[in-house]
């Protein structure tokens, strides 16, 4: 005799936003204050409906309805406004593709990012930041978001082609990746093609952006094939190529090798870079929080050692702080879905094709979920406090079969190169610094400038100078 308890009947809210304006529904409110137009949904209900231009469209408020959506990919595809703007530069790799594609890519490129894989990365990871803190001065102030960026794009490169890309370039990538990620939410909260058609500077620039980028990978792949020297890389081009080999060109395509780099570049260097910075920022503005960290580093890394495999598990604050930074800023801010078919959701018929939306950030400011959203509180996530967080309102990462499958080399990238900033520099506000956290497409500090204070006796130059973001 089954002994399991019924589900829980709940009586779900279903309502709609107000304020929809003819042609561009929401798509103002969204634009111009998006994390307050979230945060005023969850009291038109649980499900509310919402206007994306002329398309309708749910916003999804309640953390399990989130979880029956992200556990159904089947029903709740990827797709919608998001994936369709991010399909016409990325593709179809591991991250836009549709469900019934997904497992063979994501088995195809799992050897790349298991538990070994990410350890064998700690050493280049390591590297990478250790040569920012060497070329950091006492008193200078530096560009955190732009350095953060060239680290994670210097670290994903390499894994992505052995060979880091070379400073011109590198810089080059970085723009057309800002670049995209601005145009991309517009494109988003407003998807009108004709609006974007129109030869405007922005659009313009925009267009570019994607060409260069698609032009620097394929340059990369070409290199690879033209080389006479590839075997023994084990880097996830050469994972790609031999599956294309294995397969003799027809499971995997060169348009797929190319959308899978495409894929994991823009996705591996923007949200780790935007969860590094706002950690820093966070940081600065919670010196008790802060000081925690110190000793916690101080002791891990006696003597100013790399973290490396050994390390990182002693590093539970560091995990804490970045923790409860993806909780209060997570760099993927807003989501959607479509539906394969008719469903019930909150007990409210979707047709097939119906958009659905769900937002980390309203979920993870949601007081019933997190007390006292606004602050920033690593404590929250200690063992003991961590178990009342309800079941899908924590998903920095997403959840279900299409969870991030860069979760674990995000983390032990992030808390490397935290602990190993933390264990050499104090990092704080310029004088008259405003907060300027507006979303695009992700979320988090986008020109954060900040002083650089060291924390230890060393060779330094004591000089006050402003780093440009190319490192000159």
């Amino acid at each position: 005799m089954s002994r399991a308890v019924p589900e829980r009947e709940h009586a779900w809210r279903v309502g709609t936003a107000p304020g929809i304006f003819p042609f561009i529904g929401h798509g103002i409110a969204l634009y111009r204050r998006p994390l307050a137009f979230l945060n005023s949904l969850p009291a038109h209900g649980d499900l509310v409906e919402i206007r994306l231009g002329p398309q309708r469209a749910w916003m999804v408020c309640h953390p399990e309805l989130v979880h029956q959506v992200l556990m159904d990919s089947r029903t709740f595809d990827k797709g919608g406004p998001l994936y369709d703007r991010l399909r016409s530069f990325l593709g179809d790799g591991v991250g836009t593709c549709p469900h019934q594609e997904h497992r063979r890519q994501r088995r195809m490129l799992q050897p790349d990012f298991r538990a070994a894989r990410v350890a064998d990365h700690s050493v280049l990871m390591g590297g990478e930041v250790e040569s920012v803190c060497r070329e950091w001065r006492a008193g200078e102030q530096v560009d955190v978001s732009a350095t953060m960026l060239a680290l994670t794009t210097r670290v994903m490169s390499r894994v992505l082609f052995s060979d880091s890309l070379d400073a011109a370039t590198g810089a080059e990538l970085r723009s057309c990746l800002a670049t995209i990620v601005r145009g991309l939410f517009v494109r988003t909260v407003v998807p009108v093609d004709a609006l974007f058609r129109a030869p405007t500077p922005a659009n313009r620039r925009y267009t570019r952006a994607v060409d260069r980028l698609h032009a620097i990978v394929d340059a990369a792949i070409a290199e690879r094939r033209q080389g006479t020297a590839c075997g023994g890389r084990t880097d996830v081009l050469g994972t790609l190529l031999a599956a294309a080999q294995d397969h003799g060109g027809a499971a995997i395509t060169a348009q797929e090798v190319h959308d899978q780099l495409i894929t994991l570049l823009f996705a591996g260097a923007e949200t780790t870079a935007l969860c590094l910075t706002s950690a820093l920022d966070l940081l600065a503005r919670h010196p008790e929080e802060e000081r925690r960290l110190h000793s916690e580093v101080d002791a891990v890394l006696a003597g100013g050692r790399l973290p490396g495999p050994d390390e990182l598990p002693r590093l539970v604050r560091t995990r804490l702080v970045l923790t409860e930074t993806l909780r209060h800023r997570p760099p993927g801010w807003l989501f959607t879905r479509v539906t394969t078919k008719e469903t019930h959701l909150a007990g409210h018929r979707l047709p097939p094709g119906a958009t659905v939306l769900y937002s980390p950030y309203l979920l993870h400011h949601d007081p019933v979920s997190f007390p006292e959203p606004d602050r920033f509180l690593p404590d929250r996530w200690l063992p003991g406090q961590a178990v009342g967080v309800p079941q899908g309102a924590m998903i920095p990462f997403a959840a279900g079969s299409r969870k991030c499958i860069g979760d674990s080399f995000a983390m032990a990238e992030a808390t490397m190169t935290l602990a190993y900033v933390a264990r050499n520099w104090r990092l704080r506000h310029v004088p008259g610094h405003v907060e300027r956290v507006r979303p695009a497409a992700t979320l988090g500090p986008r020109s954060l400038v900040m002083v650089c204070e060291p924390r230890a006796q060393r060779p330094l130059g004591t000089e006050s100078r402003t780093r440009l973001p190319n490192g000159r």
